[in-house]
Parts: C-alpha cells; structure tokens; sequence
C-alpha cells in the first residue's frame, strides 16, 4: 500500500433547484481514501451520505449539479470529466451497489446476459468466454451452483442472491474503488453477515478501496476501518471507526448510538426527550363482535399449515391433465405451526426470509387462509371457512413493512384513516374529522396532517400515518410486520417508543415480526423461532436470547453486528 491517497474529496458541494430554492444536499465534504482501506459513511436519510456517493461517481443529474470542490480518483480529477469519460470509468475503474438489486438488474434478462453486457461496455470477449467470467464472477462472491444460476431470472433468486449477483458485477473488471449504498438494509442478519465476510475479504485480496454507506452503526462497525459521520450535508464527526464510536465527541453521533436498542436496557424508551409527545390516544368505542367462548385463550394458531400452488396456464393445465407435464411443486410456507400469545403480550417472532414468518402472520391476520388448521381470537375463528374465506372479525389488525405501498397515493391520508371505521360502523360521518385528528395526535403527529397525500411525507411519518390507520379500527391484536425494517435508527427508536406506549395506553397484544434482533428483544416479552416454516424455539425473551437451545437460533445470535465497547 502506497502513501498516497487511491481517493482525495475536497471541499465537495452538491447543489438541488427546487422551487423552495437552492438545497445543498453535499456542503463542503472532504476526506480521502487509501488502497484497501475500508471507509464508513453514516447518517440519517438525507443526511447527504447516498448523494456524497453519487457525486462522486459522476451519477447526479439535473437539476442537481456538483457546484464546486474536486474528487481525484488515484490522481485523476473527475469533477467535470465528459460524461463519455465518466462512463468509460464506471465498472471498470469506480463501481457502485446500490441498495436494491431489482433497481438495477434487468427482469428481462438471465444473470449470464447482464454480466456478459457489463463485460462488453469495457472490452470484446467471447460469448463463451463471457459465460465461464460470469460463472467466475459468481463463484467468487459465493453463489451456490454458478453454473445452472447463471441461467437464472432475478425474480429466481432471493435478495441475498440478487444482492451477491449485483456485487459481482461491481467486481467484474476489479475496479479500484467500490462504493456500496445500504447493501445489506433490507437482508436477514445470516445474509448481511455473509455479504460483509466476503466484502472484507475481497477487499483485502484486490486491494479494493470501499465506501459503506449506511444508517446501521452495528454493520460499519463489523467492516470499516474509519467512519465518517453526515449530517445536514456535512461531514460532523470522523476518525478510527473505534473511537467514533466508542468516544464520540459530537452530539449527533451520541444521538445517534442512544437511539440503538442494543445500547438500552429492554423495554425502556429510547432517545428520552426526542421521541413521540405523549398524546392520549382517543377513547375506544367497543366494536359489535360475538361473545368470545369462555375459558378460551386469547389468540390461538392451531397447527396451522400454508401451501402455495401455483395456478397454471390452460396449456399447461391440458398438458398436465393429459400426463405430459408435471405439476409444479407445492411451496409449503407454514408448516402445522401452534402458537399462543396471551391477552396483553408482546410476541416477537423471528428468522430469515422465506422462514414463514410473514406468512403466519398474514394468517394470524385473516389475510391468507390457512391451507390446515385453524386461527381463533378468544374462541371464535379469525376467517370463516368454505372455498372463498373472509376475515371475520376487525379486532386484529395489521402494520406492514413498507406503509407507501400499503396507503392509497391518491387519497388524503385523513380520508384512508376514516374510510376502514367508517364501513364497520366505529364512527359515524359527522364525527369523523374529530376521530381522524384524535388518532393523528395520538401517534404524534400535527392533526392538520389530514388533509395531506402519503407523498408528502416522510418514511417516518408514514409509517405512524399507517400504524393511526390500523389503531383507527380500535383492535384488539396488532400484527406488525417489519414496521421498523428501513428506518433510520432515530426514527426506528420514536416508532418502538410510539409502541410501546400505545400497547401501554390501549392494552394492546401484538405480534411483531422482524428480522432485527435487537428491536424484538427490546420490545418483546416472547420470541418464537421460525425455520423452513415451523418454529424451532420459543420463550421468554431474555432466555431465548441469552441461552439458545436450537443451532440455528446460535447461527442466527451469532450473526448479528454488535458495537465495540467502550473502553474502560
């Protein structure tokens, strides 16, 4: 390793035009990089960490405009370069992966075609040759079986895979400096844990420079030498990533750590004075619903089962039913899975994607039908049976993953709160507004907001716009589905402190499904442990946690990033 710096940033100002003025989403960042050094860059969403990477590679289009400072790669200024040039050294000499696989890779094509064509931007090759460098490329990051997955769609891949596939292409022409944007946010810990393992190593055998950008402090922690902690487009806080993190000197970087549930004990509030005000939640109206069955557990999942088949095409269906072609195999999600959670608990459940966890609690929810077994809430079925089930009851409800998809982008968000209580008769029209604003105040947000359309608000924002919006249907048992899963760490910590208070408030039983260990073990009294579609442990969270009893739970603890300490 050389002396001088592979990456020199100085002084670099990214400029946006809006109509509110000229926002400086990069202000006068400075730092350098050396050959194999991996560097940490940190920050909230629109810190200016994702655009400091884009500035860099050449990717900011109008009206965003580089408005001043310089960025020489070994040597070589790019601010300014013809965009000919820049695309000359993109992949071959500067790459970056970006944060969703499925942004960047063709639906349309085999993995082996889009490697081939990234080959081909930078020289000729063969089509057989292009296929063992694909085969290769894809060995090297640890894609099982590169030979038949080279074949592959990405639909056929899961996100780890399509994320390894999108990595390798990075690596293909083994360019001098990797610019990796959220890679591994929306992985399972196993998954993330694989990916970072290979990216160390494989820095160190290229002596590759690496730039991590990401709000998870645990994750940078486990694979940068240095960090670089933004906000507000500027660079506050850098040094050895153990004595940022350890010894922070800047309040926003201690802001930052605080805002960990690992660093808290469980079920204390996070952030203490800058989380969610202590709104009382509006008065609940009991729903009309039939008297639950004495003596009966509260919430009850009775071996239950979850098979996918996928429905064929009519020419398939007359090959099959002629005995040319086979059925395709039956996909078995949930597999004669029983659960009890008690009126008032907090139940985590965790594992990987493609577990079950999600499926069981689609079906805890009366969203999916089981295909065996039943879902009762104090006796009575949660969905009724027959060939075309409906979910029975309003007294559970659900808070998913991503609340852009799940709230309708042309409706005010007042309008899509009403709309559910409204159809079951929990208010009535005249009362409505009032009812609305209520439960907008109760998870901390301005009433007014009613009158607002889901684009106009932050991922944060949204997401307590769909947790009023389960809440406005006054249930009984909220199953929360990665509500936490892409937040940044101080708004994760305001969403756990939003629901811990309100199951306090509402006396409310909740299922929470995650792949973040550390957020299930701060907000849950219980963890179940699905793999392959059953659950292999369950108990006490502490327990679970602190004494596993099954391998894969250790495989799943032992994956997990974890932050130094602080020395004594």
């Amino acid at each position: 390793m050389t002396d001088a710096p592979l990456l020199e940033v100085r002084d670099l100002t990214t400029q946006f035009f809006t109509r509110a003025g000229v926002v400086r989403a990069v202000d006068g960042v400075s730092f350098c990089l050396r050959r194999g050094e991996v560097m940490g860059l940190v920050g909230e969403s629109g810190s200016g960490k994702s655009v400091t990477g884009f500035s860099i590679i050449g990717l900011i289009d109008p009206p965003g405009r580089v408005a001043s400072g310089s960025v020489k790669l070994d040597g070589r200024e790019l601010v300014g370069l013809p965009a000919d040039e820049l695309r000359s050294l993109r992949g071959r000499v500067v790459s970056m992966v970006f944060q969703d696989p499925l942004m960047t890779l063709n639906p349309v094509l085999t993995i082996g075609e889009q490697i081939r064509l990234a080959i081909e931007a930078h020289r000729s090759m063969s089509a057989a040759e292009a296929r063992r460098r694909a085969i290769a490329g894809l060995a090297q990051v640890r894609i099982p079986r590169p030979e038949a997955t080279v074949d592959f769609y990405p639909h056929q891949l899961s996100g780890g895979m399509r994320q390894r596939v999108a990595i390798a292409i990075a690596l293909l022409h083994r360019p001098k400096l990797i610019i990796c944007d959220e890679p591994t946010t929306a992985l399972d810990v196993s998954i993330q844990a694989e990916i970072l393992a290979e990216m160390k190593e494989l820095v160190a055998e290229l002596g590759t420079a690496l730039i991590w950008i990401s709000h998870d402090l645990a994750t940078v922690a486990s694979i940068a030498q240095h960090v670089a902690v933004m906000r507000l487009g500027k660079i506050v806080e850098a040094g050895p990533t153990l004595d940022v993190l350890t010894r922070p000197q800047h309040a926003y970087t201690r802001a930052l750590l605080d805002a960990l549930p690992s660093r808290a004990r469980p079920g204390e509030f996070l952030l203490r004075g800058g989380g969610v005000p202590d709104a009382a939640p509006p008065a609940r109206k009991p729903a009309a619903a039939a008297a639950p069955v004495q003596g009966a557990p509260y919430f009850v999942a009775d071996r239950v089962s979850k098979r996918f088949e996928s429905r064929p095409r009519a020419l398939r269906a007359l090959g099959q039913k002629l005995g040319m072609l086979q059925p395709p195999p039956a996909v078995m999600a949930v597999d004669e899975v029983s659960l009890t959670v008690p009126r008032g608990e907090a139940l985590g459940l965790v594992g990987e994607s493609g577990s079950g966890k999600s499926t069981l609690g689609r079906m805890a929810a009366g969203i999916y039908a089981p295909t065996s077994g039943t879902v009762r809430l104090e006796g009575l079925p949660v969905m009724s049976e027959g060939a075309e089930p409906k979910k029975l009851t309003t007294r559970v409800q659900t808070i998913f993953q991503d609340p852009f998809a799940s709230l309708n982008p042309r409706m005010r968000i007042g309008d899509g709160i009403a709309e559910g209580p409204l159809a079951h008769g929990l208010v009535d029209k005249s009362a409505s507004g009032a009812y609305v604003r209520d439960w907008l105040a109760a998870v901390g947000l301005d009433p007014a907001f009613a009158e607002r359309y889901p684009h106009q608000f932050s991922g944060g924002q949204r997401q307590r716009v769909a947790i009023a919006r389960a809440l406005a249907m006054q249930p009984d048992l909220v199953i929360c589905d990665e509500p936490v899963a892409s937040l940044d760490v101080s708004i994760q910590a305001q969403i756990i402190n939003l629901l811990m208070r309100l199951r306090a408030e509402l006396g409310l039983t909740l299922i929470f499904i995650s792949h973040d260990l550390s957020v299930v073990r701060h907000l849950c009294d219980r963890v179940a442990v699905m793999y392959r579609g059953r659950i292999v442990e369950e108990g006490p969270a502490g327990e679970v946690y602190d004494n596993p009893q099954h391998d894969y739970t250790r495989r799943l603890l032992a994956a997990v990033p974890v932050l130094p300490e602080a020395a004594a």
